[in-house]
């Protein structure tokens, strides 16, 4: 349900374009928010009720493919714990910085979400959740020859 906090245990998932992902490592820049934002954009994986991570990333490459304009080729994903995450940067931030996972679904993606108490410009912060990431995958299903 909206404004849902996001277990500790459980996993979110960002969209990284190209450019965040040079050679398909995922720089800070990735989360960072744009001047329009008010969180970070996430998708919440145990929302979705795949049977495995695989299943959850096809999921994801789905709604990426249906929801955005285009999904790059080398675009990723990349896949964190949220406890990890709000632990890493509550403990790593000088100002001691409580992140907030909540749940924000859209009409086309019910497992939309988004991190929260990110400021503009915050370099620190976004390289403390680079580190967290605890995988990465393509962000465009593969496409068979």
């Amino acid at each position: 349900m909206k404004g849902d906090r996001i277990p500790d245990q459980h996993h979110i998932a960002r969209y990284c374009k190209a450019t965040q992902a040079p050679g398909g490592e995922i720089q800070a820049t990735a989360f960072m928010l744009r001047r329009e934002e008010e969180s970070l954009s996430v998708n919440w994986l145990e929302f979705l009720r795949c049977p495995n991570r695989e299943s959850e990333v096809a999921e994801l490459q789905r709604m990426f493919g249906q929801k955005l304009s285009r999904v790059g080729r080398n675009a990723r994903m990349a896949i964190l714990n949220v406890g990890v995450m709000r632990e890493t940067v509550l403990q790593g931030s000088p100002d001691a910085r409580n992140l907030a996972a909540l749940h924000a679904p859209e009409l086309n993606d019910p497992s939309h979400s988004g991190i929260y108490n990110l400021k503009q410009d915050d370099d620190l912060i976004a390289e403390l959740i680079r580190q967290t990431i605890i995988d990465t995958q393509p962000a465009q299903k593969e496409r068979l020859l």
